[in-house]
């Protein structure tokens, strides 16, 4: 069995609880709240400031040309689709761009971008894409089925499209056939390795989620 299949299979109903979370169901319903929308865009920005280091990791981790160039190419379209995606919703929710540059990561943003970036410096190649999988594969069949119940006037149509379209299915199905191959060069123990992370970092999205819905913010300030 490849690796991608089991992992998924060992964490289908974690997988079926996100799909099923109040902010999944309110966003295909077109009835999220502005606010928690917009708590979400700000804090994805951060995230994704770090989850583009990890992917240029990966790649430079990368044993072949061929994975490097898949992990260094998302880093980019990581960075340059998810601005511009962010960018349209900036305007439309009047979001100004210094409130973004002002904001801190929530305690789940914060620990989700750490655990990726501490694998980066920490682990191997193999652990490291078992951790960046699920941020695709995960978005991909949330944007899959919320694109399959929501209405064309959702207003987080663009937000739906992007991760419904097909060619960011192709490049999860890129990940992977990338993440499959590191599996099979591995031993048990990577393999067990790789799949902590993978389970790891599907909690996180489930937190994720649940931290937007919920705006989380620091229980203690100074």
């Amino acid at each position: 069995m490849a690796f991608s299949t089991d992992a998924w299979q060992r964490n289908a109903r974690l997988i079926d609880t996100i799909q099923e979370m109040d902010f999944n169901r309110a966003l295909s319903a077109g009835t999220l709240e502005r606010d928690v929308f917009k708590y979400y865009v700000i804090q994805d920005s951060l995230y994704l400031a770090g989850y583009a280091r990890a992917l240029a990791a990966a790649g430079v981790k990368a044993p072949d040309s061929e994975a490097m160039l898949t992990f260094t190419g998302s880093a980019q379209e990581a960075i340059q689709v998810e601005r511009a995606l962010h960018a349209s919703y900036f305007e439309k929710f009047g979001i100004d761009p210094a409130q973004v540059q002002a904001a801190e990561p929530s305690p789940t943003c914060l620990a989700y971008t750490s655990y990726m970036l501490g694998l980066a410096e920490t682990a191997g190649y193999a652990e490291l894409v078992a951790a960046i999988l699920p941020c695709f594969w995960v978005y991909w069949e949330v944007g899959k089925r919320i694109d399959a119940e929501a209405g064309p006037d959702n207003p987080y149509r663009a937000w739906i499209d992007t991760y419904a379209d097909e060619s960011f299915g192709e490049a999860v199905q890129a990940v992977i056939r990338h993440v499959d191959r590191a599996a099979e060069a591995a031993g048990p123990d990577t393999v067990a390795a790789m799949h902590h992370a993978f389970m790891r970092s599907t909690q996180y999205e489930w937190m994720f989620w649940d931290a937007a819905w919920r705006r989380e913010d620091w229980p203690v300030k100074p």
